[in-house]
């Protein structure tokens, strides 16, 4: 039974279950909404309006870190590591990166300069933090690609867009966290993940909204 991913085209928490899709090989089709007018159908399987959603037959499930767990449970071998301790630990981390995409995401939108030095604040304060508990590379269990790898590329690729034109300052004095972006950032999975213009598109959906990081931009 082929499943289906409910998709919108710019969403992180999209990208995390295509490249865990990716990554195991999984024959899944890809339904694009525009979730500023979502169809009728999709409110009713989404309990929370959210994509991504993951139809399998007459079952829906919702949430990344949830479908990307059920993609691991279907295709051994595991993405999670063994030790029952560290895969609960690489658990928690994920939860950890899903916070840093909604910051990643209020910066990008942040409206005015004050907003914008705000959350680049609360970015950098919450990067240490993420610096300080990195071991060995080059993804965060080491050698091993993880599902706590997929869940923390959408990041790391979102803030390289910005950084393109804007020094937030993301890898300075932070070695750990700057090898584990490189070895992602060229990682086959991640480079697929999006479509093809989904850099352009980026930009110009800041643009658009006139946010003040869409002025920088500009």
């Amino acid at each position: 039974m082929q499943p289906e991913l409910i998709s919108f085209d710019l969403c992180p928490f999209v990208q995390r279950s295509v490249i865990t899709m990716l990554e195991k090989n999984v024959d899944c089709k890809i339904t694009y909404i525009d979730l500023a007018q979502p169809p009728d159908w999709f409110l009713k399987i989404s309990p929370f309006g959210k994509v991504p959603a993951l139809r399998v037959g007459d079952v829906t499930l919702f949430e990344s870190a949830v479908i990307n767990e059920y993609l691991d449970d279907i295709t051994p071998p595991s993405m999670h590591p063994r030790d029952p301790l560290l895969r609960a630990l690489n658990r928690a981390w994920i939860e950890f990166g899903s916070d840093l995409i909604g910051v990643q995401y209020m910066l990008s939108i942040a409206p005015d300069a004050a907003a914008y030095e705000q959350r680049r604040a609360e970015l950098h304060k919450k990067l240490d933090r993420l610096e300080a508990n990195l071991n060995r590379g080059p993804f965060f269990n080491g050698a091993n690609f993880s599902l706590i790898d997929c869940a923390f590329a959408p990041m790391f690729m979102r803030l390289d867009l910005l950084q393109q034109r804007v020094d937030i300052g993301v890898y300075a004095a932070r070695p750990k966290l700057s090898e584990w972006a490189a070895a992602l950032r060229i990682r086959p999975s991640v480079t697929r993940s999006v479509i093809p213009q989904f850099s352009e598109k980026f930009r110009a959906y800041l643009q658009n909204t006139g946010t003040y990081a869409g002025k920088l931009f500009s």
